[in-house]
């Protein structure tokens, strides 16, 4: 499989697809074009999440309000249970996450 091939048609939601699944890691591409997660909901994971942007451009808001933007090549590590949302991705793009949860 080809991380930026073989991307789904219908692209009116986020596109989550699991790479591999295992007892202490899963490894997961989003594909997002202008979806953010909705107003008040948050996401509070019991495991830790590094993601990396492959294609496109998206921002991450914390609870406590500070904002990280990131393009192709960044990445960054969201500790469990550290309240976190999807504020931004590119609407004109798709953007193309790999997502690494780990204990």
């Amino acid at each position: 499989m080809n991380l930026l091939k073989d991307l789904p048609d219908d692209l009116s939601k986020e596109v989550f697809d699991d790479i591999l699944s295992h007892k202490q890691v899963r490894i997961e591409r989003i594909v997002s074009t202008g979806q953010t997660t909705p107003e008040g909901d948050w996401y509070d994971q019991e495991d830790h999440e590094w993601v990396l942007i492959l294609q496109g451009a998206g921002e991450l808001t914390y609870e406590d309000g500070s904002v990280i933007h990131l393009e192709v090549g960044d990445h960054t590590n969201i500790p469990a249970h550290t309240k976190h949302r999807v504020s931004w991705t590119a609407p004109d793009q798709k953007t193309i996450w790999l997502a690494v949860f780990y204990s």
